[in-house]
C-alpha cells in the first residue's frame, strides 16, 4: 500500500520481514555465507571468514545482517562464536514466498 503523505510504500509486518530477508540474501557474500552454513550445518566465525576474501570484521557485519533478518542463529562460547541457519526463520521465508507467489511455477 502506498502512503501518499509519507511518499513511500507501507508494508505489513510480515511483508517487511520478508523484504529484509530477501534484501539480506541479495548480497553475494551473505548468499555465500548461507550456502556455507547450509552445507556445513554449523561454523565458527573464523571458519566462515576462511570461505571469503574479506576481513573478519567485514564478515562479522554480514553475519549481523543475516542474524537481524532472522536467517541465522549464533551461540557464543567464551571467545568463540558459532553460527548456524535459523531453521524456523528459513521455514518462515519459504512459506511466505509460497504465499506471495502461489501461482508461480
Amino acid at each position: 500500500m502506498f502512503d501518499a503523505e509519507q511518499g513511500r510504500v507501507q508494508l505489513t509486518e510480515d511483508e517487511g520481514r520478508l523484504a529484509r530477508m530477501l534484501k539480506a540474501l541479495g548480497n553475494p557474500i551473505r548468499f555465500q555465507i548461507m550456502s556455507t552454513l547450509a552445507e556445513r550445518r554449523t561454523c565458527m566465525c573464523c571458519e566462515i571468514v576462511e570461505t571469503t576474501p574479506l576481513a573478519q570484521s567485514t564478515v562479522s557485519q554480514h553475519l549481523k545482517v543475516l542474524k537481524k533478518a532472522g536467517l541465522i542463529a549464533r551461540e557464543v562460547d567464551g571467545p568463540a562464536t558459532c553460527y548456524c541457519i535459523d531453521a524456523a526463520g528459513v521455514r518462515w521465508l519459504k512459506d511466505r514466498i509460497e504465499e506471495w507467489l502461489p501461482h508461480c511455477c
